[in-house]
């Protein structure tokens, strides 16, 4: 009962996605500040903003919906690290595994999407309702290529759990090559998810203010932001696991700090990718999405499978 506790409350559970996430918005500004040969916010910043908006009061529109507008930055928050808990981190067991966890970690990643569109429409500001839609639609057209970029690898794998497809990419040691069009679709994917540039369309604030988040503060909107910050670190860490799954059977601690690289291998691409591209308007946004992410999507899925007819026969 205690080391369940331990596990889901200190490490690898709130506490420690608390501290990677703020850490991870730490070294993505960092990056993306030199990158403009900016200096960048201290180290310490992302933990001084998300405590500043803890001692903050928490306003509520009075004419949103109290209920829907306090729970949905919880229920966001909760989500994004529930689905952290299935991914393996230093070998082939997750603290929660079974057949199927993938498909169980991509439904929670986009729980946290429907959150934010609930809680900017029940704010009824014109801004957060405006935000909310296109969140909302955003949500329809990343998502498809981003499940597919990462099913593809499990259709190779032959699974739908984590765990397997460790074992079979540690048996395959260089089967994880064939997967880096899926790789490079999903990273494109997992921008339009964090809503960062060039997706970040719902909260644009130079059209629609905050989008979803305008009429939040304090604690709740300190929620919000943690919730994008820890939704960076899992969904890194779900492509590093996913297309990069070598080094977990090194043990423990070197696996563990191999893990640690890769993710912040794939948090220092986004970075790069949001320096070098302006921002999409809505349409342009779907019609990238499904114009070309899709059908390169649906390509890897046709490789992997031919592969796996011709050798894995």
């Amino acid at each position: 009962m205690l080391g369940a506790l331990f596990y889901i409350l200190i490490f690898p559970g709130f506490l420690f996605l608390v501290f990677s996430g703020l850490t991870a918005e730490f070294i993505d500004r960092k990056i993306y500040a030199r990158l403009q040969n900016r200096v960048g916010p201290p180290w310490f910043q992302a933990y001084a903003d998300f405590i500043k908006l803890l001692a903050k009061e928490d306003i509520v529109p009075a004419e949103s919906n109290p209920k829907m507008f306090k729970v949905a930055p919880v229920f966001a928050l909760t989500a994004a690290i529930t689905a952290f808990l299935y991914i393996p981190l230093w070998g082939k067991e997750a603290l929660l595994s079974f057949n199927g966890d993938v498909i169980i970690v991509l439904y929670l990643l986009t729980l946290p999407t429907l959150a934010f569109f609930i809680g900017g429409w029940y704010s009824t500001s014109l801004y957060s309702r405006l935000g909310a839609v296109r969140s909302l639609m955003q949500l329809f057209a990343y998502e498809v290529p981003l499940f597919m970029g990462i099913l593809a690898s499990a259709l190779l794998a032959d699974t739908w759990s984590l765990k397997e497809m460790v074992v079979f990419y540690t048996a395959h040691p260089w089967f994880w090559m064939f997967n880096l069009m899926g790789f490079a679709i999903s990273l494109v994917s997992l921008l339009g998810k964090l809503e960062k540039v060039p997706f970040d369309i719902p909260e644009a604030e130079t059209e629609v203010v905050a989008g979803g988040f305008t009429e939040y503060s304090g604690r709740m909107l300190a929620y919000l932001r943690l919730t994008l910050d820890v939704e960076m670190v899992v969904g890194s860490s779900l492509l590093a696991l996913v297309f990069f799954p070598f080094g977990l059977n090194l043990g423990p601690l070197p696996g563990f700090l191999l893990f640690l690289l890769k993710v912040l291998f794939i948090i220092g691409l986004i970075s790069l990718l949001r320096t070098v591209v302006a921002r999409l308007r809505i349409d342009q946004m779907i019609n990238f999405c499904w114009k070309y992410l899709v059908p390169l999507a649906l390509l890897q899925i046709l490789f992997n499978l031919i592969l796996k007819g011709t050798l894995l026969r």
